[in-house]
């Protein structure tokens, strides 16, 4: 390969990933994967949800906006070049009474041009936004960071919270094929002669509350599914085809209890830390304002005079000049002492409002991480009592095929073998959501 192509590939390819992951041209994505999810597992929606999630966006464009307004604000570092054009017919000419002669000041007709141009040389405007520039940045990615954090932890717990209803649904209709199982054995055993009509009576109550319970279930699905639409970004009218492997779940339950708060991996904290040195440069600004302002100035004019019109620009008359100009203000009736102060408060506030974070941060563990520990113990007990239940319902429905058990000691043991199987898919879930809180306080969520 020539050399000079092979100079030039870096290059190009460094532009590509400039412009890959500049955040106009991941918003410029988001329109073009509008396909949807073959399969929703929680890291697919999660990472759906950071693409496609508006808050996100937004956050995406407030990065691009506060790069704009850097440009803007920095633009005033540079010389500001101008050019004005004036064009003039005097209807009426002054006249000046000079030596007791009537003299007329001007001609019928003038036309300038100026070339202008001006540097600031000190602005406090220009030192604060070159000074605080990458810190603006670094609060920018920030704020999409937490707005990141904060919406896969949502999206976490949403999914976690449709798995249940979703298993509850399979629970039913796992119920209902035994009951009507057991519903065609009383039937036929009523049918025979071998027990009354109770007993088939009591098995279809118990599979119309089955059924209502299905239905209520399959409506709050629908209510779940939309809230974890719209927490990921997804379309209204799209299917989410939920896939988890449940056989993971004892792996995903495990948390380390005994790690301590950092509170400097919050997001939170890095926020306050960042909006502290935004804090101090403008304490600084307020007090830069007792130095003078500099610039520097300059033009060259283009004047052309005539009192006839078509040979207006025939004779021009120009001039230049530069200048250094200083700008200071003597007295603002105690504005810059006041500003200063203003500004030096809301430091001292901020910095109560780190110590506020920690103490928060502290409980806030403390808390999520009791709700985790109280969960995980449900979660352990109701695990034992669903073995236990199913056992017992399986002894007792061959007793009562044997003749030994009625039929109302089936359905008490079908009624606590459902409520174990939902009390305990529903421990899961509440367990794995708890697990994100006590994440989410340790600044184990990161993006």
């Amino acid at each position: 390969m020539h050399r000079s192509v092979r100079q030039r590939l870096p290059v190009a390819s460094l532009t590509l990933l400039i412009l890959f992951f500049h955040p106009a041209f991941l918003v410029a994505q988001v329109n073009a994967r509008d396909s949807l999810l073959a399969e929703v597992t929680l890291k697919n929606a999660i990472d759906y949800a950071i693409i496609h999630q508006p808050i996100i966006q937004q956050s995406l464009l407030d990065q691009e906006l506060v790069e704009a307004n850097i440009r803007s604000r920095l633009s005033e570092m540079y010389p500001q070049l101008n050019f004005n054009y004036l064009l003039q017919h005097n209807f009426i000419i002054q006249t000046a009474v000079i030596a007791g002669n009537n003299v007329k000041l001007g001609v019928n007709n003038t036309s300038a041009g100026q070339f202008s141009f001006s540097q600031n040389i000190f602005s406090r405007d220009v030192l604060l936004a070159n000074r605080t520039k990458s810190t603006l940045r670094e609060q920018g990615r920030q704020v999409t960071s937490s707005n990141k954090i904060d919406i896969a932890a949502d999206v976490a717990k949403a999914f976690y919270d449709v798995l249940s209803t979703m298993q509850q649904l399979r629970i039913s209709n796992e119920n209902i094929v035994r009951i009507e199982r057991s519903l065609k054995d009383a039937y036929n055993q009523y049918t025979a002669g071998i027990a009354d009509k109770i007993d088939y009576k009591r098995a279809t109550i118990t599979l119309n509350n089955t059924n209502a319970d299905k239905r209520s279930n399959e409506s709050l699905l629908d209510a779940k599914l939309a809230y974890l639409k719209a927490m990921m970004g997804y379309p209204n009218s799209g299917k989410l085809n939920i896939v988890y492997d449940s056989s993971q779940v004892e792996k995903e339950i495990q948390l380390d209890t005994l790690t301590k708060p950092d509170y400097r991996l919050r997001i939170e904290y890095n926020l306050l830390e960042t909006r502290q040195r935004l804090l101090e440069y403008n304490v600084k600004y307020n007090k830069w304002s007792y130095l003078p302002n500099i610039s520097a100035t300059g033009a060259y004019n283009l004047n052309f005079q005539n009192n006839g019109f078509n040979k207006l620009y025939n004779n021009n008359f120009p001039n230049s000049f530069t200048a250094v100009s200083l700008g200071f203000p003597l007295f603002q009736g105690g504005k810059r002492k006041a500003d200063t102060r203003i500004a030096q408060l809301d430091l001292q506030r901020n910095n109560l409002e780190i110590v506020n974070l920690q103490n928060n941060i502290n409980a806030g563990y403390a808390q999520a991480l009791a709700m985790y520990k109280s969960n995980l113990q449900y979660y352990l007990a109701l695990k034992e009592n669903l073995a236990l239940a199913r056992e017992v319902y399986d002894v007792v429905q061959l007793q009562y095929r044997s003749g030994i058990k009625t039929y109302l000691e089936v359905i008490t043991a079908e009624t606590d073998l459902r409520t174990s199987q939902i009390n305990y898919y529903t421990a899961i879930y509440q367990l794995l959501s708890s697990k994100v809180d006590v994440q989410k306080q340790l600044g184990q969520i990161i993006y």
